[in-house]
Parts: structure tokens; C-alpha cells; sequence
């Protein structure tokens, strides 16, 4: 803090009035005997001025923007934006976001510029640009502690287990309480790090003792039924835990074995399509869905809830003279009804599928088309007077076309039999405990009206207010609550049938699709902000929307 400057930070703010000269003798002697503190620091830790006053003052001497944090101060959860050890090594703590930037508190602006570089790639990355603040280290370095004290509760919690079997338990058992989709066991230098991800994002929860490491993983590969010698990756199932079934994954890095645990719940109901999100009618689901001779695609990247928008794609067409079988891997939900089949190891989709077809289906779900051979027997299929569905893993509905070419498809079987693409993904709910109401800022008003001048889509900002995340006991301190997707779909019809048999690019069926009812998700994302259902930020960290428009 006390670089560029013509005297000396504790001359000036004497000069100024902030403290007496008595004040910076004693931070001087402190300073003595810890060389490393910086005056400001001093002057805070020996509480000999109000750090309000004296971060105005420093900040007009440095000619940097100042803030004294505090809980009150904190717009934003810090740990969505940079991990605590991260926060911890730059001393540097994000606070809030405004306009597309985010201010980020640092210790030390002028000898801290390459931390402030990796950060500002890393916020970049997440399409906000930095806006820097100075603050002072103890107070940084005591908010920090403040978000790290959850994980070190929790951990408390968690080692009161006598015995690692317990230990393993309370693991577990918290994570069903918190509505965890996966536990992370990630052993570190010097403890095991256990991580929950809820609604899509991670949190530390705890931190055990490293010398405890050798028993968990012991007792992991013992109720997984994995082998205990081996140490490359391994795949397994806990079954101990009424209603789930547990996938576990291990995978050997330079710490030990790490283990992600899938928390995959056994009778969990299927919700309707339109509480998942689905933004279109109940008549243009028919239209896209209710189809024979044809496939569907859902499209999305992993962990973007395809398969769960496909079982309440397969709930809504249930019925008694329906023939519905399934092909997963495995079933993650058992729906009444239904022959679900789970494929065995080392037997693939294309051969279960061979085999389905014997048994008189009139609707398939393949969990996922991986190759041509699969491809190719799910477009005979439906070729034969079966609707398909499956999923593959690609950006967007129109590119489902590019990734069913790459796989070796002809153009012709393509567009004989492609009937639908559906893209989709997953945004975090404001908890509708604790969100707080504001006018939307001109920045976002911006954003939005560039969003459907582009699309040709006109939003109504006029009226309609916007919400903040802040945090409450039932989000977890998050300001999240549960997930609800955003939709784009391209129904094939004749004229984008014939641009595919030509073997047009995606550039060119997205244009024509788009004179039709194609929207793109970017539509449906602002459509679900202006509903107060999520926000311009969360929309934009799954499809970086401030650096694009």
C-alpha cells in the first residue's frame, strides 16, 4: 500500500488529522517486532482509529477506492466467485457485483499485481470484469475466517464420530440433509477435504485430520465393494442408506485416492416438465414430444439435468397401452410403469438396444448415444415405427446435427429421422426465503435490450424489478434454493429437413430456424430473470452473456 507515494502514509495521515503523532510512535514500535504489518494494518489492529475514517483517508492518499467490510457489505456469497484458500494465499475477498463488474477487496494493490492478474483472468472467465478496492488485511483476513467457521463447525460436528464408520456416516448423512447431489473426499497436503455440491455448486464443508485418511479410504472401498490393494480408478455403489443408491468414484491423484460419491435417490418422484422449467404450452409439448418414426435429442453438457427432463418427458407420455422401456446406465430413478433396464458391465448400449427391439416397444429412452453404432441402430429404430429418445453431449439444440454428422451419420438419416432437439440448462433459484428486491440497474437494462435487439425479442423492463442472492438458514447461506432449467427447441420441420439433407452448416439452420419458433436459451434465461426466478448474474455465469452481446 505504501508504494508511489511522496511521504511516508504515517506523516500524511498526521498531516491530515486522521491520528496524532503519539498513535503512529506506538505503530511504529509494533511494527518493530512485525516488520511484515503495513502502518494501516497497525493503526487498525491497535484500534487507534476508526477504520472507516482511516480507509477514506488512505484511499484519497493512494488514489485507490477503499472498504471496511463487513457482513452487512457482503452482496454476494464470496466462495461462489474465489475458493477460500485462494482468498486466503491473495488475501483478497469479492464482495459484491454491479453493472458486470465485481469488486474484489485486496490487502495490497500495488504489491499485489500478479495475484490481481490470476484473479482477474479467473473472474473474466465467469464474464465480469474486476474492479479492485484496497482494504485492510486483518479485516479481510478476519471476514475470510467468518466464511471458513461454517467448515470448521461442521467438521467439529462431523469428528465427533468415536470410529471412522461413524465419521463416514455423519459424512453422508449430512450430505442427505443438505440436499447434496455428490460428496467430494479429496485428500489435500496436510488434511482430507470434503466437499458438497448443492445445486450445482461446490462448498467446503470440512476438513479432516490427513491422519485419518488411510482408515476413510479403507472404509469407502470396504462398504463399495471395491477392491483395497488397487489404487488406480474404480468405480462402485453403497447400498447402506435407506432410499439411495450411492454411486462412488475413485481416481488416484498426488495426495492419495479421491472419491466423488453420486447421490442418487432410489423412489424420488418425477416432477412435471413444467415445473422443471419447460416454458412452452402444453399443445407445443405435444407437438414436440407425442411423435412416432422419430427421434428426440436432449442436449446439454454433464450435469445439466438431460436425464431428468427425459423422465418427465416419459412420465408425461405414460400410459397403459403405451409400451415404454428404458435403457440406462444405470437407472437413476424407478418410475411405475416402465421396463427400465440397467446395462451390465462391459455390455454396451448398442447391444442392449439390439435386443429391445425384440420386445415390442412402441417408446425407447437410450440413456446416451456415444457412437455411430449406437447412433445409427437408434435412427433404425426409429425408422421402424418407435419414438427415441437420448441424449448427447453438445452446446445447443441446432448442433445436435453437427455431432450426429461427426459421429458418421448420413445427412439423409439425419433428416429422416431427427424430429426434435432439445437443449437445456440448469440455473440456481433465489431462495424466495431470503432474496432481496432492487430496480434493475442500467447496466442490466442494457444488457437485456441488446439480448432482444439480437434476437429480435422485445422485453418489457418498464414495470418489473429484479432480486438479489443474500443468504438465509434454508439456502444453506447460499441465497439459492433448488434449480429450474431454461429450454431452447428446434422442431425439424420440411425446410429445416431440407437444409440438412444439403448438408448445410449449423450456421445456416440456426438462421432459418430462427425466422421460425426457435429461441435460443439466452431467451428463456431473461425471460425466468424478469419472472424474478433467477438473476442476470447466475444467467450469466452458464452463458457468459456480458462479454457476447
Amino acid at each position: 500500500m505504501e508504494n508511489n507515494r511522496k511521504q511516508p502514509l504515517g506523516i500524511e495521515l498526521v498531516r491530515r488529522g486522521v491520528v496524532s503523532g503519539e498513535a503512529i510512535e506506538r505503530a511504529l514500535e509494533y511494527q518493530s517486532e512485525h516488520p511484515k504489518k503495513k502502518i494501516g494494518d497497525i493503526l487498525y489492529i491497535l484500534n487507534e482509529v476508526e477504520p472507516e475514517k482511516l480507509l477514506k483517508e488512505m484511499g484519497e492518499i493512494l488514489g485507490e477506492k477503499t472498504v471496511y467490510l463487513t457482513e452487512h457489505k457482503l452482496f454476494l456469497d464470496p466462495v461462489d466467485y474465489l475458493p477460500i484458500d485462494m482468498m486466503k494465499e491473495y488475501k483478497a475477498m469479492p464482495f459484491a457485483i454491479e453493472s458486470g463488474k465485481i469488486k474484489i477487496a485486496f490487502a495490497d494493490i500495488a504489491e499485489n499485481k500478479n495475484n490481481m492478474k490470476n484473479v482477474k483472468m479467473l473472474v473474466l472467465n465467469r464474464g465480469l470484469v474486476l474492479d479492485p478496492y484496497i482494504a485492510l488485511e486483518s479485516n479481510i483476513m478476519e471476514m475470510i475466517e467468518g466464511l471458513s467457521g461454517n467448515a470448521e463447525e461442521v467438521t467439529e460436528d462431523i469428528e465427533e464420530a468415536s470410529t471412522v464408520t461413524e465419521l463416514l456416516d455423519n459424512i453422508i448423512k449430512l450430505a442427505i440433509e443438505k440436499r447434496a447431489s455428490d460428496i467430494h473426499i479429496e485428500p489435500q497436503l496436510d488434511s482430507v477435504r470434503i466437499r458438497f455440491r448443492i445445486d450445482g455448486e461446490l462448498y467446503v464443508m470440512a476438513n479432516i485430520a490427513k491422519d485419518k485418511q488411510p482408515q476413510i479410504i479403507g472404509r469407502l472401498k470396504a462398504i463399495s465393494n471395491m477392491h483395497q490393494e488397487k489404487q488406480e480408478s474404480q468405480d462402485g455403489r453403497i447400498l447402506l442408506y435407506d432410499n439411495f443408491n450411492i454411486r462412488v468414484s475413485s481416481q488416484k491423484n498426488i495426495y492419495g485416492e479421491k472419491f466423488v460419491l453420486r447421490m442418487l435417490k432410489k423412489t424420488d418422484s418425477i416432477r412435471n416438465i413444467f415445473d422443471l422449467g419447460y416454458p412452452y404450452s402444453e399443445e407445443e409439448l405435444n407437438k414436440t414430444v407425442n411423435k412416432r418414426n422419430t427421434l428426440t435429442i436432449m442436449a446439454a453438457p454433464t450435469g445439466e439435468g438431460k436425464t431428468t427432463t427425459l423422465y418427465s418427458i416419459l412420465d408425461y407420455l405414460k400410459d397403459d397401452s403405451v409400451n415404454i422401456t428404458t435403457i440406462e446406465d444405470p437407472v437413476e430413478i424407478r418410475i411405475p410403469g416402465l421396463n427400465q433396464i440397467e446395462i451390465e458391465k462391459n455390455v454396451r448400449f448398442a447391444d442392449s438396444l439390439r435386443t429391445i427391439l425384440r420386445q415390442d416397444p412402441d417408446v425407447i429412452l437410450l440413456g446416451e448415444i456415444r457412437d455411430k453404432e449406437t447412433a445409427e441402430i437408434a435412427t433404425q429404430a426409429s425408422q421402424t415405427g418407435h419414438y427415441v429418445l437420448s441424449t448427447i453431449h453438445t452446446l445447443d439444440a441446432v448442433e445436435v446435427v453437427t455431432r450426429l454428422r461427426k459421429m458418421g451419420l448420413a445427412d439423409y438419416d439425419i433428416a429422416s429421422t431427427l424430429g426434435t432437439s432439445i437443449s437445456q440448462r440448469l440455473l440456481r433459484r433465489l431462495c424466495p426465503n431470503c432474496r432481496k428486491e432492487r430496480e434493475f440497474t442500467d447496466f442490466e437494462k442494457e444488457v437485456i435490450e441488446k439480448i432482444g435487439k439480437k434476437y429480435n425479442v422485445e422485453f418489457d423492463l418498464k414495470k418489473l424489478k429484479t432480486y438479489d442472492a443474500v443468504g438465509c438458514d434454508k439456502c444453506n447461506g447460499s441465497g439459492y434454493y433448488e434449480r429450474i432449467g431454461i429450454f431452447e427447441v428446434l422442431n425439424i420441420d420440411d425446410d429445416i429437413r431440407e437444409l440438412i439433407l444439403q448438408g448445410k452448416s449449423s450456421i445456416e439452420i440456426r438462421k432459418a430456424a430462427m425466422e421460425k419458433e426457435y429461441r435460443p436459451l439466452i431467451i428463456d434465461g431473461v425471460n425466468k430473470v424478469l419472472e424474478g426466478i433467477t438473476n442476470l448474474d447466475e444467467l450469466n455465469k452458464k452463458l457468459i452473456i456480458y462479454n457476447n452481446i
